[in-house]
């Protein structure tokens, strides 16, 4: 009896990343930073072109890590005007580093009205006090804001003010630069429009256990409140 010997498996064809489901690219894509996704991914197809102007790639925006020598300020601030566009005001979340200034920090919040968290790094500060709040009365939803600074002089109490449902306050003092102002008058202004705060971060701040026991007064709802300097 005659047996036929098994054909040879034929090498399957590679496939394309460009023929991947959009869902599926949007979920790999969507992993990358600000700056991969529009110097380089959306240039790679079109397909990948047209994931990377979905808004929905755009909900949240993280500009942290991006180099922040003097000479990118203004790149970087271009870039950011981008990314905030493609969200088509459906932008959530944004956190950003020393590049901000007040025209940009306008640029955001003027198409961000929906912004629910608002991150800013500023070592040493381009966005002034009026300008930062400014922006912020225009962001009545916004639940979370997080500043790192060292030499701003910040109005919480405008802030608070503007900010009914602000429910997580991050603030950052280190940087070893001078402030004038007292960190026992951001507690005060913390206790005196802050109600609905959940969670508060003091980090570097000479805050009182007077001053303290101001905040858990004012804020009926703190569930946390974290500080690493207390004095007595």
């Amino acid at each position: 009896m005659k047996t036929s010997s098994p054909s040879p498996m034929k090498d399957e064809e590679p496939r394309s990343w460009a023929d991947l489901p959009s869902e599926l690219t949007s979920l790999i894509l969507i992993r990358l930073s600000v700056a991969d996704i529009l110097n380089n991914a959306q240039k790679v197809c079109r397909p990948w072109r047209r994931v990377c102007k979905e808004p929905s790639m755009w909900r949240k925006i993280d500009m942290r890590s991006l180099i922040r020598d003097r000479g990118m300020l203004e790149p970087l601030a271009i870039m950011c005007r981008h990314a905030v566009d493609r969200s088509q005001g459906g932008l959530v979340k944004i956190h950003l580093g020393n590049f901000v200034n007040d025209d940009l920090l306008d640029y955001i919040a003027d198409r961000s009205r929906n912004l629910r968290s608002l991150g800013l790094g500023m070592c040493f500060p381009r966005v002034t006090r009026p300008g930062l709040v400014n922006a912020i009365t225009k962001l009545p939803l916004l639940e979370t804001l997080e500043v790192s600074h060292s030499c701003l002089n910040l109005s919480l109490e405008d802030i608070g003010h503007a900010c009914p449902q602000l429910k997580t306050l991050k603030l950052n003092s280190s940087g070893g630069f001078w402030n004038s102002r007292n960190d026992d008058d951001y507690a005060l202004e913390i206790a005196k429009s802050m109600p609905e705060l959940r969670h508060l971060h003091l980090y570097a701040n000479n805050l009182s256990y007077t001053r303290l026991n101001a905040i858990l007064d004012g804020c009926p709802h703190l569930e946390r409140l974290v500080t690493d300097v207390l004095q007595a």
